[in-house]
């Protein structure tokens, strides 16, 4: 869990300025996929 909140502030950090809403809902969703494959 902590690796991939440790990619999600890199990734939103790259993405803030063009598609902060955009990136960050798809890392979110991204994130919680992975979650449930992985448990």
């Amino acid at each position: 869990v902590i690796g991939m909140l440790k990619r999600f502030k890199v990734i939103s950090e790259r993405y803030r300025n063009r598609r902060k809403r955009f990136a960050l809902r798809f890392n979110l969703i991204a994130g919680v996929y992975n979650y449930e494959l992985f448990n």
